[in-house]
């Protein structure tokens, strides 16, 4: 079972390095692990099965026979186990924010938070198993009814990325398990053990092996397995987060078996900070949505535009609030910033910031990165602030994924939606102001799925979480839109005699 932990379980049973199948916890055929590394030390601490793509046909046939059961289970049967399931993670709530402080390097106190967020998933979804409703009409045509029912999809696969690995697992599970489908993730290699721990707890909450399945892989070997997924005949649907590359690929397999996909990608946030807005509140809240998890997340904020008229002042807020950030090991309850959880992410930080100061940016506020240095063995980099910012510098251009803000400049609220619309991703937007007119007008014309007004914080399980644009299609979380994901709508058309 575990292996020596570099942290306490008070459940040591939740720990669990072999994947899930058909309700068996095994091995890869191969019989090949892979190291997962402590990215605030830069340590192996575990290793898991390294899957492939022969690992996919067991699972997926596994899947699809419970899946002839599960789809016939009663609605309200199903709700108490995903109720029951979520009793289980909330008793474990802090050994599995453990598990995702070592996975991610994110501080305890988030990934405790992470908890508490995806909680509101599996909650919410027990709900809407329920929920699920056809209709009845009378059509033009005499004698004659239409109705139309829902039915679950089938087969569902979810290949998830390492920055929410319990939130990302539970709003996507949640959905396809209240629909009636069954499930099989590959999580991120960074972060096997909190999914397969939820894995567990599924099982302990009652449901039937194969419903929920995890096959844990390697980076090396994560495209070969997810592509075999992807094609299996067997599996009708796939769930996706990450990069848009990968998106637009995941797309392209799936349209070879016109397989239904939900793809939630890349975002490029823009957060505009108008001159009548709260500053304390803007920044209070770009602190919050900006260096969580060190900056890795989608829906962080991306590009940071501030009216001339507050724009020194509220540079001088955000730095000053910035400099009290505690960087450190994600375990220490001193630490407020964690390391980046791969190097390629301090890589990319070094490239975006060296770009920024040769386009004339000014570094007010770190700039470095700290791994190597005294007490820094992990992927650490310091918050970092520039000004000037500019949109031919490439931190305008990508996805930043890591705690590097770049305050940009702007005049006028034309200039604002100009500026913040600017990409071709397409996830959130950010805004600040008391102006009610500007609130409806920014509401209406910034290029977004979701629309933060006068928050960074607007992703919860009620509200519909999904990007327009590249940022991908389908929704996740939301009133029926989440779980229509996960079904199909079957229309029966029924003739009568001697009526209307």
């Amino acid at each position: 079972m575990a292996p020596n932990l570099p942290f306490k379980l008070n459940n040591p049973d939740l720990f669990r390095d072999k994947s899930l199948v058909g309700g068996e916890w095994v091995e890869a055929k191969s019989s090949k692990r892979f190291d997962v590394y402590d990215p605030g030390n830069g340590k192996v601490w575990a290793t898991a099965p390294d899957n492939t793509a022969e690992d996919t046909d067991a699972a997926v046939k596994a899947a699809h026979e419970a899946f002839l059961t599960y789809r016939r289970e009663n609605p309200k049967s199903r709700a108490q186990k995903l109720l029951k399931w979520d009793a289980l993670i909330r008793e474990n709530r802090d050994d599995l924010a453990s598990i995702v402080t070592y996975e991610t390097g994110k501080p305890i106190a988030e990934s405790q938070g992470e908890l508490d967020y995806a909680l509101g998933f599996t909650w919410w979804f027990a709900g809407e198993a329920e929920r699920v409703q056809g209709t009845i009409q009378t059509p033009s045509a005499p004698n004659r009814r239409v109705f139309t029912v829902k039915q679950p999809i089938g087969v569902a696969v979810a290949l998830v990325p390492w920055n929410f690995p319990i939130a990302m697992i539970l709003r996507k599970a949640g959905a396809a398990l209240a629909a009636g489908c069954t499930m099989i993730v590959k999580p991120s290699p960074e972060t096997p053990f909190s999914v397969l721990a939820l894995a567990y707890l599924a099982e302990q909450a009652g449901f039937s092996k194969g419903v929920f399945s995890v096959l844990t892989t390697s980076l090396d070997n994560t495209p070969g397995l997810s592509e075999s997924l992807c094609r299996h005949p067997l599996v009708k649907k796939v769930t996706f987060t990450g990069s848009t590359r990968v998106g637009k690929l995941v797309a392209k397999i799936c349209s070879d078996g016109l397989k239904k996909c939900t793809l939630e990608l890349g975002g490029n946030c823009p957060f505009l900070v108008f001159d009548d807005a709260d500053l304390e509140q803007a920044a209070n809240q770009l602190m919050a949505l900006k260096w969580r998890h060190a900056g890795q997340a989608c829906i962080t904020a991306n590009r940071v535009y501030v009216q001339a008229g507050v724009y020194d002042k509220f540079a001088d807020i955000i730095k000053e609030k910035t400099a009290a950030l505690v960087v450190g090991h994600g375990s220490e309850k001193k630490t407020t910033m964690g390391p980046v959880t791969t190097p390629r992410s301090l890589d990319k930080a070094d490239a975006q910031v060296e770009d920024a100061q040769k386009q004339g940016g000014k570094v007010i506020l770190g700039g470095k990165r700290l791994m190597g240095t005294s007490g820094y063995d992990g992927y650490f980099f310091e918050p970092t602030i520039i000004t000037s910012a500019k949109k031919e510098m490439l931190i305008a251009q990508e996805e930043t994924f890591a705690p590097v803000m770049a305050l940009f400049k702007f005049d006028t609220e034309e200039e604002a939606v100009q500026r913040a619309n600017d990409t071709s991703m397409g996830l959130a937007s950010y805004y600040f102001t008391k102006n009610i007119d500007r609130t409806w007008r920014l509401l209406e014309n910034l290029e977004a799925g979701m629309i933060g007004m006068n928050t960074g914080n607007a992703s919860a399980a009620e509200s519909p979480f999904g990007g327009i644009k590249e940022s991908g299609y389908g929704k996740e979380s939301g009133k029926d839109v989440a779980i229509q994901e996960y079904m199909v709508t079957k229309t029966g058309t029924l003739t009568l005699s001697d009526h209307y």
